[in-house]
């Protein structure tokens, strides 16, 4: 997509708006569906067909009922993970915005803004942990290995990431810092300055290289027989991912001081410990014997 961008030529900078892109797919009265709700939906649909053809596999560490298990609290971990995480870590104190857990908008039918999730506001390390906690959940019930629960997931994450980031371009929201590049684009409500198409830089290493390493070692190799190999890769690309493409984005405009005083932006300082973490999980993973082959080393064969 950068290159059909940059293949332009022009010496003016593009304008998200000339190239016809709106953020719902189609609506019928006051109702629209969102393609932001639909990455959301793509997203899970591919992760799940994905992870069970993963289990099918052999030295699979789960069966099909706690793939089933796993999507339905994953997918409540990553709604309620990722708006509690952006009201703790982007509103309230010092943001200059008003904390999401304490702030209501009156006259309206969903006055609390906690709860108003189309008004946008989700934070991605949130959302990790909300994950987190749900493959907990789902490994306690199960007698289930949580660091082996954690590589096969970890797997799916990156592509459905690369979805909502193509997501937010459409929608022409989360652009990023002034700049002159060939693609550089203006974005509304950014102002008449050209700005990184950060959106899709987030999708294309975060996303869709992250996604083909980690996917290709999965298949291709027998990191799948060394419990926190893949989530350690997984989770030191996300993070060194989101730390470099920070650079590039344009700071949430309630932490703009905040940004310009530490000199890192709220984003990369939640990235460092996601990075520290991945190396000590990695380095476990690579100091410890593999696991056998064969299904039989599931505790929960299917």
């Amino acid at each position: 997509m950068l290159s059909l961008l940059a293949a332009s030529g022009a010496t003016d900078p593009i304008y998200w708006q000339d190239l016809g892109l709106k953020p719902y797919l189609f609506e019928i009265g006051s109702f629209q569906l969102r393609y932001y709700s639909l990455a959301y939906l793509f997203g899970i649909l591919l992760a799940y067909w994905q992870l069970t053809k993963m289990i099918k596999s052999p030295g699979s560490p789960m069966a099909q009922r706690h793939v089933d298990d796993l999507f339905f609290y994953c997918t409540l971990g990553v709604i309620f993970g990722g708006r509690l995480g952006y009201a703790a870590f982007y509103t309230g104190g010092d943001t200059g915005k008003p904390s999401l857990f304490t702030h209501f908008t009156p006259g309206e039918a969903v006055s609390w803004d906690l709860l108003r999730l189309w008004d946008g506001g989700m934070s991605f390390h949130g959302g990790v942990i909300g994950v987190l906690l749900a493959i907990t959940w789902v490994s306690w019930r199960g007698g289930l290995n949580w660091l082996r629960i954690c590589d096969y997931v970890s797997v799916n994450v990156p592509l459905a990431y690369m979805l909502g980031r193509f997501a937010n371009f459409i929608n022409g929201e989360l652009w990023g810092r002034a700049s002159d590049v060939p693609w550089a684009m203006v974005f509304p409500g950014g102002g008449d300055i050209a700005r990184h198409p950060s959106q899709l830089y987030q999708a294309g290493l975060e996303g869709l290289l992250l996604g083909l390493l980690v996917i290709g070692l999965f298949w291709k190799t027998r990191a799948r027989y060394r419990p926190g190999l893949l989530v350690g890769i997984f989770t030191i690309g996300m993070g060194i991912g989101r730390f470099v493409n920070e650079f590039f984005r344009e700071p949430d405009a309630q932490l703009a001081q905040f940004t310009q005083e530490t000199g890192l932006s709220m984003g990369q300082w939640l990235s460092l410990p996601m990075i520290a973490v991945g190396v000590a999980v990695l380095a476990y993973a690579l100091v410890r014997q593999p696991i056998g082959t064969g299904r039989s080393s599931s505790p929960n064969p299917a």
